[in-house]
């Protein structure tokens, strides 16, 4: 019953597409970004002193790093999510764990003395497939540009995780470590918005009304709660379950797009869609199972077993 945290967790995720989508509206990118660190911060902030916890860590460059990948990647997602159907965005955020089987596959080839993982090689090439299909809507609707941002914010989302996992093997603490990140988004969403200003002039936007209060509101409880959620999914329930039930975000947002911005998707784009969750599912299954480093971390996080 704990695997079921993810699915709470991919559910908040998905709602927080939602706010971010509905936010747009009234806010720029950076601002989102700004507000939503406002409240993780605050949050987390808060959780860790109630906890007896410390704000101090011994690895100032490794939250740096961890930081600066998050936020950039963050960033693009949001920009994608205002700008695209919010399955499309947000099943291209999902290609993250495919980057990181892409990254095992070389590694095992170049230190495997070419040996070639077909399983895994079969996983990765039909991801592929499945965003060729999915981004056909994009060629002809004008929006390509949009849609490599939110495949490169899936490059950058795999290297984050990759960076998370490094500082929990290190002994960071997860909460310390979204706190920080958090605060990195905060100090982003201002310096950002100030550095993408026409003519050099930041425009903020006055938080004029209930919805739009509460739309920044929701953003940063439902990604706080949905990282907190996710945690404790990795920590108590089973990896293998947890790690797949984290792809029915694909289908919250799909749900959610055709309910709410009452999106439109042909066949292709469903059966692209469909591929990449398999695919996702099954290059996880992979790396956990069929692996020795999958197998000698089957309680941790199973997108990271690189490290």
């Amino acid at each position: 019953m704990q695997s079921l945290w993810m699915l709470f967790a991919s559910f908040m995720f998905a709602a927080m597409g939602v706010c971010v989508k509905l936010a747009s509206q009234q806010f720029s990118t950076s601002e989102i970004v700004m507000y939503r660190g406002i409240v993780g911060v605050v949050v987390l902030s808060l959780i860790i002193r109630l906890q007896g916890g410390s704000f101090r860590t011994t690895m100032p460059g490794a939250h740096l790093w961890r930081g600066v990948v998050g936020v950039v990647s963050l960033w693009m997602w949001f920009y994608a999510i205002a700008n695209l159907p919010l399955a499309t965005a947000v099943t291209l955020n999902y290609m993250a764990p495919i980057w990181i089987a892409l990254w095992l596959f070389i590694m095992g080839w170049w230190h495997a003395k070419n040996q070639v993982k077909w399983p895994l090689l079969a996983a990765i090439g039909a991801s592929f497939c499945g965003v060729t299909l999915l981004l056909q809507p994009a060629f002809h609707a004008n929006q390509l540009g949009t849609a490599l941002i939110a495949l490169g914010s899936s490059v950058l989302s795999a290297m984050a995780y990759m960076q998370v996992r490094k500082l929990g093997l290190a002994g960071e603490p997860e909460n310390r470590v979204v706190l920080y990140f958090s605060a990195m988004n905060l100090v982003a969403g201002i310096a950002g918005n100030y550095a993408l200003a026409p003519h050099g002039v930041a425009v903020w936007h006055p938080i004029t009304s209930w919805h739009g209060g509460l739309l920044l509101l929701g953003i940063g409880i439902c990604a706080t709660s949905a990282q907190i959620a996710m945690t404790r999914a990795y920590r108590l329930g089973q990896t293998l379950v947890v790690a797949n039930l984290q792809y029915t975000g694909i289908v919250f947002s799909s749900v959610w797009g055709v309910l709410v911005f009452d999106d439109a998707f042909s066949w292709h784009s469903w059966v692209g869609i469909s591929v990449i969750l398999l695919s996702g599912v099954a290059a996880t299954f992979y790396n956990t199972r069929n692996t020795e480093r999958g197998k000698a971390i089957a309680s941790t996080d199973p997108i990271a077993s690189e490290v």
